[in-house]
């Protein structure tokens, strides 16, 4: 058996979906753990591209079972239209082959409704958040309000729906109407939607913590699929401007319901720069022309929400703590053929705070981690193509050299590299 989580080790958007596709042609089953549709993993074959925000990217081979786990906060709404959009590309969707976690909560209308209201209030320490529910529900997973599959399949069995849906929404209602002075969402029309999208997804919802632990137990090879960046995660990340949930190792067992003591590789997902989406501290972001000329050549534009990143140099602080928090044991560095043609390469290899010198510690404090100034080490860049590489002799001296010293700051071997968006396009070193 082997049990593969795939992680992001900045903020987000480091090439996890292009990185899990490739990697799903030899397993057998793909797991989502954690997030929800506010994460967009772009996958590019045969220059087709693909944006998939709930359905796990092993969907897009033939025969591997794609799983959403316990983990993840789902809007019905948003993964039926996935799903017709996957369909239309011929891609058949059965229960045989995309399972629903029973236990994963569903994201309603009326918390989209409040997550876009609630940021109002917040003026200049808005989040940033992409306004599609996700941090409602899972505050109400955690005040144990929630609604789940398990719960709303049932209940639309027996004839229930309404009921179960009655007291949620009259406490929303409340907060929409007596504290943002919005108009009700009457049950009538919240639970008629609601009812006939479960029912469509009902096939597909069942036990996936009893599916994966046998076929773990049977030698099937496993991946792990995160979704947001471990520099997002709510207890370990650049506190409040994160997601919602946990979104590193610890999250493995808690959003599947696999033994988490089982997992028998952890691979870190990053950029060879740095991007950031939304609000939040960014120690090595760069503005002028060179972010500009980043932002160009990477595409550098949110699959969800389509906001363009924040650029900046490669943070081997942030990156270092990263690895060390989640014991990643390999790196795969993505969009290497973006910096071809600067004449140097920055890489942040510490910190200043009022002026002392951070040793490579990543400030706790969020007034610190925003005020903090860069301490850079420059490299030669390099002016050759390197799209077309089909193994790592093929590249540069100096792309190797930035490569070497990555895994030299990071204290972590690199074992792969991603020279282009394809899935071709990546290297074994």
């Amino acid at each position: 058996m082997a049990l593969k989580g795939i992680i992001g080790i900045q903020w987000g958007d480091e090439g996890k979906g292009k990185v899990i596709d490739w990697l799903a042609a030899s397993a057998d089953i793909v797991v989502r753990f954690q997030g929800g549709n506010n994460a967009g993993h772009t996958v590019v074959v045969d220059g087709d591209k693909i944006v998939l925000h709930l359905v796990p990217c092993g969907v897009l081979h033939e025969g591997k079972v794609s799983v959403i786990g316990n983990g993840v906060v789902v809007d019905p709404f948003v993964l039926s239209e996935e799903m017709d959009r996957l369909e239309a590309r011929g891609i058949a969707l059965t229960p045989e082959f995309l399972k629903i976690a029973a236990r994963a909560h569903v994201i309603l209308p009326i918390h989209r409704r409040l997550d876009g209201l609630v940021e109002r209030f917040k003026g200049e320490g808005r989040i940033g958040t992409t306004g599609r529910g996700i941090g409602p529900t899972y505050g109400d997973k955690v005040v144990r309000t929630g609604l789940r599959f398990a719960d709303l399949v049932r209940h639309a069995e027996n004839g229930e729906f309404t009921d179960r849906l009655r007291p949620l929404l009259a406490e929303k209602n409340a907060v929409l109407s007596g504290v943002h002075g919005e108009p009700e969402i009457s049950l009538e029309e919240a639970a008629g939607e609601l009812e006939e999208v479960i029912g469509r997804l009902a096939p597909f919802v069942c036990d996936t913590g009893h599916y994966l632990r046998g076929a773990a137990r049977e030698g099937k090879e496993i991946l792990l699929e995160g979704a947001q960046g471990v520099m997002l995660d709510l207890d370990h990340g650049t506190y409040p401007y994160v997601t919602s949930s946990n979104t590193g190792v610890g999250a493995l067992g808690a959003g599947t319901g696999l033994d988490p003591r089982s997992v028998t590789e952890v691979m870190g997902v990053t950029k060879a720069y740095c991007t950031r989406v939304g609000e939040g501290p960014f120690p090595s972001e760069l503005d002028g022309e060179v972010a500009e000329r980043i932002r160009a050549a990477g595409n550098e534009y949110g699959a969800t929400t389509g906001r363009p990143r924040r650029c900046g140099w490669f943070d081997a602080v942030a990156v270092r703590y990263a690895c060390a928090l989640n014991g990643v044991d390999s790196l795969v560095v993505t969009n290497l053929d973006v910096l071809s043609g600067m004449g140097e390469i920055g890489i942040c290899v510490d910190y200043r705070v009022g002026g002392q010198t951070c040793n490579g510690i990543l400030p706790a404090e969020l007034g610190d981690l925003s005020g903090c100034e860069s301490v850079y080490e420059m490299l030669p860049g390099w002016t050759e193509d390197i799209t077309g590489a089909t193994s790592a002799d093929d590249l540069p001296v100096a792309a190797m050299a930035l490569v070497a010293r990555i895994s030299d700051l990071t204290g972590v071997p690199v074992g792969y590299l991603s020279v282009g968006p394809d899935r071709r396009q990546t290297l074994a070193l």
